[in-house]
């Protein structure tokens, strides 16, 4: 069993080719947790797996929240067996910082015990503020093909249940997911900064790939409501770029997965 979250689509093609790879099913967080569905069995030696994109050098706290209130159990019937082997995979545009350790955490304070997890590097979605800016399409097919290469190996460890650590923790690690991960939670998740142009053709792309759905079509325009996670899938997927953040992203371009 996967439980995947992504916005733009990196960690959906994670997600799905490990999934392809173990022959197993997969969760979207986000439709669950709408639906309150927080309890699962496991048949015995069945694996739990989790994907999701980073961000701000942490997972993004509605995947915190849903592991925080997941009931799992082993067995059929009684519910009763031994702990499954327990994995993530993040995607992330460079580095991830100590995601490993707070995910970790996160397991461990549900009695659970993190078997194996590594971090895929995938062509950058987040651009909300100055500075960050999208890979070149070259670099982008880079960093996908590179990443194809990566789950092909570590899916061979999953399928092994091998135990093991492959995450890109970056400079300043400690610094980036202790000190920026909270202030970005706290503020760059608001979606008052959105708004629509005058380009916005009222097709309501916005509010069919929005995750969350917080955005609903007020007068043909989008309008949020004030849950967002700042994945920024519906800047990217505006198929007239329509869609900004303040002026943030002015220019700077849209990235999803198989966007062409």
């Amino acid at each position: 069993m996967i439980f995947y979250f992504s916005g733009c689509g990196n960690s959906k093609y994670v997600a799905e080719t490990i999934a392809a790879g173990l022959n197993d099913n997969l969760t979207f967080i986000p439709e669950a947790a709408r639906e309150g569905r927080y309890d699962y069995t496991l048949a015995e030696g069945e694996r739990l797996g989790f994907v999701f994109p980073v961000y701000s050098w942490a997972p993004p706290k509605l995947v915190l929240d849903f592991v925080k209130k997941l009931n799992i159990k082993v067995g059929p019937s009684t519910g009763s067996g031994t702990l499954p082997y327990i994995y993530f995979a993040c995607t992330c545009g460079d580095n991830c910082g100590l995601t490993e350790k707070v995910f970790r955490k996160a397991v461990e304070e549900k009695g659970w015990s993190l078997s194996a997890c590594f971090s895929v590097q995938m062509p950058e979605t987040y651009i909300g503020m100055a500075g960050f800016k999208l890979d070149t399409p070259e670099n982008a097919q880079l960093k996908i093909d590179r990443a194809n290469d990566l789950l092909k190996r570590n899916i061979t460890r999953l399928i092994n249940k091998e135990h093991f650590s492959e995450m890109v923790v970056g400079s300043l690690a400690w610094l980036k997911t202790y000190l920026v991960n909270p202030g970005f939670n706290r503020s760059a998740t608001d979606d008052s900064k959105y708004l629509s142009t005058e380009a916005c053709i009222h097709c309501g792309k916005c509010v069919e790939t929005c995750p969350l759905k917080n955005i609903t079509l007020e007068e043909g325009r989008p309008k949020w409501h004030g849950h967002c996670t700042m994945c920024m899938s519906c800047y990217h997927h505006c198929p007239v770029n329509a869609i900004q953040y303040g002026k943030a992203t002015a220019g700077k371009g849209q990235y999803y997965f198989g966007r062409r």
